[in-house]
């Protein structure tokens, strides 16, 4: 009866093991190139897409604006599989503060998501498209 419950014991620890080893998010650190496409739906002309490099790790794996001045908090960060979730509050932007929330999901060397934002004082709602891709070791 011992061994048998070794054995049971045994097998239940290594597929809990094999399961938490499968749920890493699947993001390469390094120095990352993304591509933001931001929408406003009250311009009447679309906005050319921005490009900017970061170093993404880990551990600090929210992409940051890339926009001159603009202070942004994230908070409420979460990652359920290779999705990484967050919401955020900037202020110092040219439209005053905004408030909103994005979503990335990573595979490996790239990367697409959403960031959804909203002016405090218009209502102005802004979306901005991101993909990215790894193109080398931070520095």
């Amino acid at each position: 009866m011992l061994k048998e419950l070794c054995i049971v014991l045994t097998i239940l620890v290594t597929v809990t093991a094999v399961s938490f080893a499968g749920s890493e998010l699947n993001m390469q650190e390094g120095k990352w190139e993304i591509t933001t496409k931001m929408e406003i739906p009250s311009m009447p002309m679309d906005m050319p897409p921005m490009k900017h490099t970061q170093c993404l790790l880990k551990k600090d794996i929210v992409p940051q604006s890339s926009q001159a001045g603009q202070e942004c908090t994230i908070s409420q960060t979460k990652v359920t599989g290779n999705t990484v979730t967050w919401v955020m509050q900037c202020s110092g932007g040219p439209g005053g503060d905004t408030k909103g929330n994005g979503t990335i999901t990573y595979n490996g060397s790239s990367m697409k998501g959403t960031i959804k934002m909203k002016d405090a004082q218009s209502n102005m709602e802004m979306t901005s498209h991101l993909t990215g891709r790894r193109i080398g070791e931070c520095k």
